[in-house]
């Protein structure tokens, strides 16, 4: 049993999990779809508010597929045992 390991034992999991995540086909299709998207809004460069809102909506993109490959508890939040 893993009683008294505490983190320890958890974190190795948890980071093959995070990693099982990264390395999935749906996660990077969409990260990549993302960045590019933002790239291209940066390449054309930002002419009007419309512009802007796009490269928002890409960055929000990516920062929402960033964010699930963050631990559970990164939030503070913890768990009773």
């Amino acid at each position: 049993m893993l009683i008294g390991k505490g983190k320890a034992a958890a974190a190795p999991g948890a980071r093959r999990g995070r990693l099982a995540r990264a390395s999935s086909v749906k996660w990077l299709g969409q990260t990549i779809a993302s960045l590019c998207w933002m790239s291209s809004m940066l390449v054309y460069w930002l002419e009007s508010g419309g512009d802007w809102l796009q490269l928002c909506a890409a960055s929000a993109w990516l920062a929402a597929n960033l964010a699930t490959l963050a631990p559970a508890d990164a939030g503070g939040v913890r768990r009773r045992r």
